[in-house]
């Protein structure tokens, strides 16, 4: 009876060792939560894939220049129950998106709110 109790204790904790990094590997650390930043440019890439999907954009700044968007969502999995598919978006689409950006002023962020595709608004 000791060696199985000890076989399922040492399995729990092995488990518990493995999947509690997972749970860290979605913080928004990276991300600046409070605020929306509105994305409007032309998309380059869509990559349908896990562990995340995502979304390339190249949009104008303020000043005229250039910037390349990449725009994080969910897994394909939770995208596809959402309504998402991989033809989603296409290379040359006109996009307007607001995200999440990240706190260092890269042009990185995740979806949030309002995605408009060719002056259609999405509505998965």
């Amino acid at each position: 009876m000791r060696t199985k109790l000890g076989t399922i204790s040492f399995l729990v904790a092995g488990f518990l060792a493995v999947s509690l990094p997972l749970l860290a590997h979605h913080g928004n650390a990276a991300y600046d939560t409070a605020k929306t930043v509105t994305v409007k440019g032309t998309v380059t890439d869509y990559i349908w894939a896990n562990p995340h999907v995502f979304l390339k954009v190249d949009a104008k700044d303020d000043s005229g220049n250039t910037l390349h968007w990449v725009i994080e969502g969910q897994n394909a999995v939770t995208q596809a129950t959402a309504g998402w598919s991989n033809s989603t978006f296409k290379s040359g689409d006109q996009v307007v998106i607001d995200v999440t950006p990240a706190k260092n002023g890269r042009p990185i962020g995740r979806f949030k709110g309002r995605i408009e595709i060719n002056g259609q608004q999405f509505k998965p």
